[in-house]
């Protein structure tokens, strides 16, 4: 077990902005939007939020890097959302109760089996949610050197989990660029294989699994493609030998017909976008919404694999999540959670 205990201490907060009404403008500094799109400021005041959602007793659960990426400093807090005015007559303020800090790059957080879980650079936790200690579930996971990805819980009562991959002598380092499935009495299997970094995942209305992956590096001497890609259980992605969309890699022993068995993307969004998280539209149930971190942008991909793009203009999107109609949007350079809604 950890040293971790939840903290039961109002100790921050958060303040609300109005959603934009009018459709021609956002009160999001720099942002450009598609026609028909809104886009406003829901919560700010965070530091480097990454994955959250929303809890059914109108509470919000939010994971935070914290001051440094890498310091050690990051915190798991529940976001009060029943407001109360502010004495000065200005926005009304969220109240925020830590539950968890001193957290290792915590990119993932998820409730499941009315359990607190939390994704941290190379482990994976449990705790509860009314205080205790966190136990370490998955220790000493194989990374990429930068963090592993986020939490879901699937349609059948499981939680998604992913190690992001890791060469050794040419090939996966044992137990990375794998997509796991841990059920509530923690036994773990495996989705499917040859990852390079399967960060984030969601499901379909026809209960269609879909994977971003991120590829950064050179292979043969070329970037690869970061992607959203359809996965079944058993699909080997074929990381490192394919990369992007089924490109052979000969370096790692690739060729055109194994690249060809393997799953293709639906999408493609170029070199090191980063894309950090996929949703479902509430608006369209098949638009997948994809946030791109490196390129600062939130897109549009229908099921043609097209790629059109929503908000632009953001600081470092991190994560998705679908409130009634409209899309919010952690945004971890300002600190901010957007709230990204159609008019139609």
């Amino acid at each position: 077990m950890t040293g971790r205990w939840l903290a039961v201490l109002c100790v921050a907060c958060v303040t609300l902005s109005a959603c934009v009404t009018d459709a021609a403008d956002s009160d999001v500094a720099g942002a450009e939007l598609a026609d028909g799109f809104t886009l406003g400021v829901f919560a700010e005041g965070l530091v480097g939020p990454t994955q959250f959602e929303m809890l059914d007793d109108d509470r919000l659960l939010i994971a935070e890097i914290g001051d440094e990426e890498n310091g050690e400093q990051g915190r798991v807090s529940v976001l009060d959302l029943m407001t109360r005015a502010d004495e000065s007559g200005g926005n009304a303020r969220f109240e925020a109760t830590v539950l968890v800090d001193d957290l290792d790059k915590p990119t993932g957080v998820a409730v499941f089996d009315n359990r607190l879980w939390v994704m941290e650079r190379n482990q994976l936790s449990v705790g509860s949610l009314d205080g205790g200690p966190l136990e370490v579930v998955v220790a000493e996971m194989p990374f990429n050197g930068r963090s592993q990805g986020t939490l879901t819980a699937t349609p059948d009562g499981a939680l998604l989990y992913n190690t992001s991959g890791r060469l050794s002598g040419g090939e996966p380092q044992e137990g990375s660029g794998l997509l796991f499935s841990i059920s509530a009495d923690g036994d773990s299997s495996i989705v499917a294989s040859g990852l390079k970094h399967g960060y984030a995942h969601t499901f379909d209305a026809e209960g269609q699994l879909w994977v971003t992956e991120l590829s950064d590096g050179e292979f043969d001497g070329s970037p690869a493609e970061d992607e959203l890609v359809p996965v079944a259980i058993g699909d080997d992605l074929g990381w490192p030998r394919c990369v992007g969309d089924n490109r052979p890699v000969a370096e790692f022993g690739g060729d055109v017909a194994a690249c060809a068995s393997i799953p293709s993307s639906l999408a493609t969004f170029g070199p090191q976008a980063t894309p950090t998280s996929v949703v479902v539209a509430p608006w369209d149930d098949s638009v997948l919404v994809v946030a791109l971190w490196v390129r600062g942008s939130v897109v549009a991909v229908d099921r043609s694999g097209a790629v059109t793009d929503l908000a632009s203009g953001l600081d470092r999107p991190q994560h998705l999540v679908v409130d009634g109609s409209r899309v919010l949007i952690s945004e971890y350079g300002t600190g901010r959670i957007l709230a990204l809604e159609s008019e139609n």
